[in-house]
C-alpha cells in the first residue's frame, strides 16, 4: 500500500481472550487431514490466522536461500511449517512432531515483532499497533538469540499477510502462562518419558539414592522442611549431618536470610564437603543453643571450616543483567545498533559479558582446588543463596564429578542445584514480562560457562553443544515446569499438591513468616492451573526426534566411573595445605584468591551483632607463608586428583558462545541442527571432487 493512502489497518481487541479464528480451526485441520501440510496441531491448541505461500530466510552457501511453507499463529506459538520436497519420506515424521521445530516460536519468546514494507519504514508491533500497510516482510527477534525472516507473496495485497501479523501481535500479548499444560500431557501420557534417568529430587528416595552414590557417611537426608513450615524457598528434604537432630537443626533456620540454613551440596571422594548456605540474618539474636546448631551445621563434623563469600568475585543479577542486554543489542542484527567490523571486537569486549564468564569459571577452578587439597568443610555463602551459589555450587561439581559431565548427572544437578534449591527462574528469565527489574540471565551465564569447559575438554562430556543449545532454548518454553517457577513449593502449589499452614516458631519466638506476595503468587499458580500437573523438560522426546536426539551424545566421549569413591579414602594433597588449615575449630575466609584466617565463626559476640571486624580479610603482607601455598596450588597444580578438570581462564581462551549468541546473523546462522545429513554428503562429494581433480 502507498504511503498517501487514506486507509489503515487497526489491529482489533480481544480482551475476552483469542478468538481470531478459533471456530475456523478445526475446519482447517479437518480440511487438511492425512495432508502434511496441515499444521500439527497438539491437544488444546488451536490455529488463529495462516498465511499460505510463504518463504522462510534462510542462509545459503550462495547468500540468502528461502523454503516455502505456511505460517501459522496459534494460541501457543508461531509456527512455520515447509512443504515436502517429492519424495521427501521425513516430511511425515517432521509433520507429526508437535513442539519439535527450528521454525517455531513460543509466544512468549517473541522479543520483538517488525512488520517491513517496502513503501514505508519497518514497524515494531504491538496489540495496540495500527498498520498503515500490507506487510511485505515479517521479522520475529525471538529472546533465544533467534531471528526468523518471513517474505509473504509479492502478488499485490496479500489479505493473509495482515491477518497472520494481526494474529502473533495479539497473541504474543494475550500469552498465558498455563495454556498448553493439558496439551503437553497429553502427549506425555501418549507414551513419550524421558530416556534418562534424571534425579527430580521431588521426593525422598532420590536424595537417598544420590547421598549413597556420594558415599558420604556422616550425612542423612532430612525430612525437616517436608510441608514448606521452615522455609518456602528451600527443598522438601536437605542433606544435614547425622549427628544433628531435627529439634536442634530447627534452632538455626531463623538466622539466616530466608531461613536458608547450612546443607550439602556436594561430597568429595577426598573427605571434604561442599555447602551452601544464605547470609546470616541481621536481626536475629541466637541463643547457646543455637549456635551449637549453626556451629554443627559449618562444621559438619570437620577441624576446619572455609567460607567462601560468592558475591566477592562475581558480577551481582544487575551486572549480569546489564552485560546480556549490552551483548543482546551486538549480536542480534539491528541497524540501529550496528558495529563496524574493525570495532566488533572491542564492542564485545565492552559488554563484559566475557569478563564474567572468565570470573565465575575461575572461581570454580578455585573452589574445587579447595576441595581437592584437604578434607574440610567449604561453605559458599550468598545473600540471598539463590543466584550466584546455585551457578557456582554446580561449576564445582563439574570441574569435579565426572557423573556431573554426563547427561542424565547434568540434568539431575540442575534439578538439586537451581530446580528444587529455589532459583527463581520466574523472576530471573521474566518469561513473561511481569516485572524487568527482577530479570536478569543467571541461568544462561551458567550454561555459557558450562560451554567453555566443553570447549577445553571435549572428550570428558557426555553431551554436545547442540544438547546445550537446545536446553538454552528450553528455558524460554513455558510448555513444562522445570524452569517456571520460583521455588519447589511454587511447583507444589501449582500442582495442587496441599501445603501446610502450620508454621514452627523458634524457641527464641523470632521467625520469618512468607510474605503476602509468595503466597498470594501461590494462590494464583493453583486456581490457574486446574488440577494439571506440567511434564518436566527432561522429555526430550517430547520435541525431538531419535535422531534429533542422538546429536546430543558425544561421540568422542571418554567414559569415567559414574559411581565416587566412599569417602574414607585418604585425602588428597593434605600437604599442600598444612601451613595454611592447621588448628581444629578453625574458620577462615575464601575471597580474591586468598585465605584469611577469621576469629569468630559468626557475627554475633555475647548475643549481639558484630557490624565491624567481621570478615575483614588481612593483607597479603601479614598473611606471609601462610597462603602461599594455596595460591601456588590454585595457579599451577602439581598434583591433579583424577577427574578433575582445571579449565584456563585467561583472556583470549574464553571466547564467544557463536552458536548460540550469533544464530540471528545470516552471515553465521546454522540453527539448532545445523547440518543434514544431505548437506554432509553433498559437501562431502565437492571434497572428493576437489581432491580427485
Amino acid at each position: 500500500m502507498l504511503p498517501g493512502s487514506k486507509h489503515s489497518f487497526a489491529i482489533p481487541q480481544h480482551p475476552e481472550g483469542l478468538a481470531l479464528r478459533g471456530p475456523k480451526s478445526s475446519d482447517v485441520k479437518d480440511r487438511r487431514n492425512g495432508n502434511c501440510q496441515a499444521f500439527p496441531c497438539i491437544p488444546g491448541e488451536h490455529v488463529l490466522a495462516e498465511a499460505a505461500r510463504v518463504r522462510k530466510i534462510v542462509p545459503s552457501r550462495g547468500g540468502k536461500g528461502s523454503i516455502l511453507g505456511t505460517l501459522y499463529c496459534t494460541n501457543l506459538r508461531v509456527a512455520f511449517v515447509p512443504e515436502p520436497a517429492p519424495g521427501d519420506a521425513a516430511g511425515a515424521s517432521r509433520c507429526s512432531t508437535g513442539l519439535n521445530s527450528e521454525h517455531d516460536v513460543a509466544l512468549p519468546c517473541i522479543g520483538r515483532l517488525v512488520a517491513v514494507s517496502g513503501f514505508t519504514k519497518a514497524k515494531v508491533l504491538t496489540a495496540s499497533s495500527t498498520l498503515k500497510f500490507i506487510p511485505e516482510q515479517l521479522v520475529l527477534y525471538c529472546r533465544d538469540f533467534r531471528v526468523l525472516r518471513f517474505r509473504f507473496p509479492d502478488s499485490g495485497v496479500e489479505p493473509g499477510a495482515f491477518q497472520v501479523t494481526q494474529a502473533i501481535a495479539q497473541a504474543q500479548a494475550c500469552a498465558g502462562t498455563w495454556g498448553a499444560s493439558a496439551a503437553v500431557r497429553n502427549m506425555e501420557n501418549a507414551g513419550l518419558r524421558a530416556e534418562e534417568p534424571t534425579l527430580l529430587f521431588e521426593g525422598p528416595r532420590d536424595w537417598e539414592k544420590e547421598l549413597r552414590r556420594l558415599g558420604a557417611a556422616g550425612w542423612r537426608v532430612s525430612p525437616v522442611n517436608e510441608r514448606f513450615d521452615m522455609a518456602t524457598s528451600l527443598p522438601k528434604y536437605l542433606w544435614v549431618p547425622s549427628r544433628l537432630l531435627d529439634n536442634e537443626l530447627k534452632r538455626a533456620f531463623a538466622h539466616f536470610n530466608a531461613r536458608r540454613v547450612p546443607r550439602l551440596c556436594w561430597h568429595h571422594p577426598g573427605g571434604s564437603d561442599l555447602l551452601r548456605a544464605a547470609g546470616f540474618h541481621a536481626d536475629s539474636d541466637p541463643e547457646k543453643e543455637d549456635m551449637r546448631s549453626m556451629e554443627a551445621l559449618m562444621l559438619a563434623g570437620h577441624a576446619q571450616c572455609v567460607i567462601v563469600e560468592t558475591a566477592a568475585d562475581l558480577p551481582s543479577p544487575a551486572e549480569i543483567q546489564l552485560a546480556a542486554l549490552k551483548l543482546r543489542a551486538l549480536c542480534l542484527p539491528d541497524s540501529a545498533v550496528a558495529v563496524a567490523d574493525e570495532k566488533w571486537l572491542s564492542a564485545l569486549e565492552g559488554t563484559r559479558w566475557l569478563d564474567h564468564v572468565r570470573a565465575c569459571v575461575r572461581k570454580a577452578s578455585e573452589v574445587a582446588v579447595l576441595l581437592a587439597e584437604r578434607s574440610c568443610s567449604v561453605v559458599l555463602q550468598e545473600s540471598e543463596d539463590r543466584d550466584l551459589n546455585c551457578l557456582l555450587a554446580s561449576l564445582v561439581q563439574i570441574l569435579s564429578d565426572p557423573h556431573a559431565r554426563t547427561q542424565a548427572g547434568f540434568q539431575s544437578l540442575l534439578q538439586k542445584e537451581w530446580v528444587v534449591a529455589g532459583h527463581p527462574f520466574l523472576q530471573r528469565l521474566n518469561l513473561f514480562r511481569d516485572s524487568d527489574r527482577e530479570e536478569s540471565p543467571v541461568f544462561l551465564l551458567f550454561l555459557d560457562c558450562t560451554w567453555q569447559l566443553l570447549q577445553q575438554f571435549p572428550a570428558a562430556f557426555e553431551f554436545t553443544e547442540t544438547y546445550l543449545v537446545a536446553l538454552h532454548d528450553s528455558s524460554y518454553i513455558p510448555f513444562f515446569s522445570t524452569f517456571l517457577f520460583n521455588c519447589q513449593w511454587e511447583r507444589d502449589r501449582r500442582n495442587r499438591h496441599q501445603a501446610s499452614n502450620q508454621i514452627y516458631a523458634p524457641v527464641n519466638g523470632w521467625r520469618e513468616p512468607p510474605s503476602l506476595e509468595i503466597l498470594q503468587e501461590g494462590d494464583r499458580l493453583a486456581k490457574e492451573g486446574g488440577g494439571c500437573r506440567l511434564p518436566s523438560l527432561w522429555d526430550w522426546a517430547l520435541r525431538y526426534t531419535p535422531q534429533q536426539r542422538a546429536r546430543f551424545r558425544n561421540p568422542a566421549y571418554v567414559g569415567h566411573s559414574t559411581s565416587v569413591p566412599n569417602g574414607s579414602s585418604a585425602p588428597l594433597g593434605g600437604d599442600k595445605l598444612e601451613p595454611a588449615l592447621s588448628r581444629n575449630g578453625a574458620v577462615y575466609l575464601w575471597t580474591k584468591g586468598a585465605l584469611s584466617p577469621q576469629t569468630h565463626l559468626f557475627p554475633w559476640k555475647n548475643g549481639s551483632l558484630s557490624k565491624k571486624g567481621w570478615r575483614r580479610a588481612q593483607s597479603s603482607e601479614s598473611l606471609g607463608e601462610q597462603e602461599r601455598p594455596l595460591r601456588r596450588k590454585s595457579s599451577s597444580c602439581p598434583f591433579q586428583p583424577e577427574g578433575l578438570l582445571l579449565p584456563a581462564s585467561a583472556g583470549p581462551l574464553i571466547r564467544l558462545w557463536r552458536r548460540c549468541y550469533l544464530r540471528g546473523s545470516q552471515e553465521v546462522q546454522h540453527g539448532l541442527f545445523a547440518s543434514t545429513l544431505a548437506e554432509l554428503t553433498e559437501e562431502l562429494g565437492r571434497l572428493r571432487q576437489r581432491l580427485g581433480d
